[in-house]
């Protein structure tokens, strides 16, 4: 039986580690929040055109300014916290701390994480991803909700209160303090 098969199986008192992620068949992903595994489903034609846009705005931004982030489109590793039981795979991860980057991914928090939510995840993006990212030193985490046609942004370094965007509406980072996005923009290239 497939892994992911057997996963679905077990109880939620059931704990995973990373070992579990690097046994999946290939072409399989899952995340892992505190020994739990959550299966990801594929992304859609939408989720892609906003992350592969939002990605090249990012790294023309970075490029532009000489800057030292790094900004890495899922899939890409991000073992957030100094443990085997919390492995995610951010749809944009951004790293400012060259020293946290190695062949795997990156080991600690990045700086800024966007997830996209799709109609499978967007409970886990708002609740469980939160917490995690809010906890492990995230700066700033946005949820692009392509159903809403809105973007919640938390600049976590403020506080917990969410800023709510619509698509039209420019967006600003709190890690890059002259940059902006409007999702809108990005969906007519």
């Amino acid at each position: 039986m497939p892994l992911l098969q057997q996963a679905e199986i077990f109880t939620v008192s059931d704990i995973y580690t990373t070992d579990y992620i690097y046994a999946l068949p290939e072409g399989e992903r899952a995340e892992l929040i505190n020994g739990h595994i959550y299966n990801m489903a594929p992304p859609s034609t939408r989720h892609q055109l906003i992350l592969g846009n939002m990605h090249t705005d990012i790294n023309n931004h970075i490029r532009a300014n000489n800057g030292s982030c790094k900004a890495f489109p899922a899939p890409f590793a991000v073992f957030i916290k100094d443990d085997e039981k919390n492995y995610v795979e951010p749809d944009i991860s951004i790293i400012c701390d060259g020293s946290k980057l190695d062949d795997r991914g990156c080991h600690g928090a990045p700086d800024w994480i966007i997830e996209i939510a799709s109609p499978s995840n967007a409970g886990y993006d708002y609740v469980e991803k939160l917490a995690l990212y809010s906890q492990s030193g995230v700066r700033e985490y946005w949820i692009v909700d392509p159903m809403q046609e809105s973007t919640t942004v938390y600049y976590l370094e403020n506080g917990f209160n969410p800023s709510v965007f619509n698509f039209y509406k420019d967006i600003p980072s709190g890690v890059f303090k002259d940059f902006n996005i409007n999702i809108s923009k990005l969906l007519k290239l």
